[in-house]
């Protein structure tokens, strides 16, 4: 009996983990001049509300799949901070390279690998020619990648915080990194530019080198998010 339990246990969870990776990408819809941007990758789903030139709000949080229904673990929402820690269930149904969330229409972008397509967290910086590692907490910086869209954003879940985002579209190739901003919750006149980082990928870790927004230098490192 144990064993039959355990064998539809597992049965499921792969049904269900096929499912959220089948759904990894990323989604765009634009009512009223305001573009809606959902982004799916290593179980995690953000949601980011923006015009050509102004910020509005973003939401995540970890995901899975039951049946036709998208439940989302509410990590953060700057909107409306009192949704952190439940979780939200809204109605999914796929076609012909349109998702529908609650019978809203997303497009599905065009599918674009990348080797840094995933969630990432910051777990390095380097302080005075020295590497810092730090240590992991509630507050956390994540950063995810998928088909050639990025998302950052800086959290704690423990205390409902929301400490800022941007996102846009990268590109990963022959060692250098580069992004085109198309939101910034910092700073509005960041959109539309362009960011240009040397890469690379050593021992599973993403070293990201560079100039930030505000042109200070900086080096982090990055590990998987699992």
């Amino acid at each position: 009996m144990r064993t039959t339990i355990f064998t539809i246990i597992l049965v499921v969870g792969c049904i269900i983990q096929a499912a959220a990776q089948s759904l990894s990408g990323a989604y765009h819809t634009k009512i009223n001049d305001i573009h809606h941007l959902l982004l799916f990758v290593d179980g995690y789903v953000t949601h980011t509300v923006y015009t050509d030139k102004e910020y509005h709000n973003t939401q995540g949080g970890t995901f899975n799949i039951e049946n036709n229904t998208l439940i989302v673990h509410c990590e953060f929402d700057n909107k409306n901070p009192e949704n952190v820690g439940k979780d939200h269930r809204f109605s999914i149904s796929f076609q012909n390279n349109q998702l529908k969330v609650d019978e809203v229409a997303f497009d599905k972008k065009a599918t674009h690998s990348q080797a840094l397509d995933g969630l990432w967290r910051i777990t390095g910086r380097k302080v005075n020619d020295n590497i810092q590692t730090m240590q992991r907490g509630n507050r956390k910086t994540l950063k995810l990648l998928i088909d050639g869209y990025f998302q950052w954003f800086a959290i704690n879940p423990a205390e409902k915080g929301f400490y800022g985002t941007g996102g846009g579209n990268y590109t990963f190739q022959d060692g250098k990194y580069q992004e085109n901003i198309l939101f910034f919750s910092r700073d509005n006149s960041r959109v539309g530019v362009t960011l240009t980082f040397d890469g690379k990928i050593e021992e599973g870790q993403w070293h990201h080198s560079g100039k930030s927004s505000k042109g200070d230098p900086i080096y982090e490192i990055w590990s998987r998010e699992k």
